[in-house]
């Protein structure tokens, strides 16, 4: 049984099936899903899926990108919806200085401004960095003794500062990319860090793995991950489902019963 630590179930690729899709989720082995969000709405509409299915938890945050339309009042509004029950993190947030659709120090005052809200709402954070590697660092490090817990999502750095962050008490998280075929640095990654410290994820309805890459990703597809990842290390793939199951459960503080 499979957990998908980063989706957005909410996202209007999947308006055509939705329903059908999350209810066939439990058959294809996904026992937990947690959505992210990544502005108001889409935190929201992730609130929304976890009261309608007992498996989906949702996070709640504003992504980089969106980091320029941010108000002050949004992080008020932000610490309500994590009051929820069925919110785990706070996320996605984060740096990202390859599309850079918000001005770079926007999106590092933000970022810290949420990072505030996780220490508040006691929750753990779900981290994007792209190309911003340094400065997702520097940031993390100053927040690193409060953080109830921080997740790198998607992972797309070196071992050797994935290195740092496991030190750091982090969790890594790898996706579809892992299994391409032009792979490097995560399966480095997956091959040399510490078990504990390894979640999976799909991100759908991006990042499809191999031989779906480039099509519409969804949670149904991430045994294809443990199966690279269990490839990489020679494991079983039940292995790594396991213990990334546990991993994740344990992160969230969802109780696996």
């Amino acid at each position: 049984m499979l957990f998908d630590s980063h989706a957005h179930l909410d996202d209007e690729q999947f308006d055509p099936d939705r329903q059908s899709l999350i209810d066939s989720l439990p058959k294809r082995g996904i026992s937990y899903v947690v959505n992210a969000g990544a502005d108001l709405d889409s935190s929201g509409r992730s609130i929304e899926l976890s009261e309608q299915h007992s498996f989906i938890y949702a996070a709640v945050g504003v992504h980089p990108h969106d980091a320029r339309e941010m108000r002050d009042s949004d992080l008020d509004t932000l610490l309500k919806l994590a009051a929820h029950s069925k919110v785990v993190a706070i996320g996605e947030i984060g740096l990202d200085y390859y599309y850079d659709n918000s001005p770079r120090e926007v999106q590092r005052k933000r970022f810290e401004d949420q990072l505030n809200l996780a220490l508040k709402a006691d929750l753990p954070v779900i981290i994007h960095s792209r190309d911003a590697h340094n400065d997702t660092m520097d940031i993390l490090k100053a927040y690193s003794s409060g953080l109830k817990g921080c997740v790198l999502h998607c992972y797309s750095g070196s071992w050797e500062m994935a290195k740092i962050y496991v030190n750091m008490g982090f969790m890594i998280s790898l996706g579809g990319p892992v299994t391409f075929r032009n792979a490097v640095k995560a399966v480095e990654v997956a091959q040399k860090i510490d078990m504990n410290y390894m979640m999976i994820e799909t991100d759908c309805p991006y990042l499809a793995p191999h031989p779906h890459r480039g099509k519409r990703n969804d949670p149904g597809l991430l045994y294809l991950i443990a199966e690279r990842i269990a490839e990489i290390r020679g494991m079983k793939a039940e292995e790594v489902a396991q213990i990334t199951l546990k991993n994740a459960c344990r992160f969230f503080g969802i109780s696996n019963n």
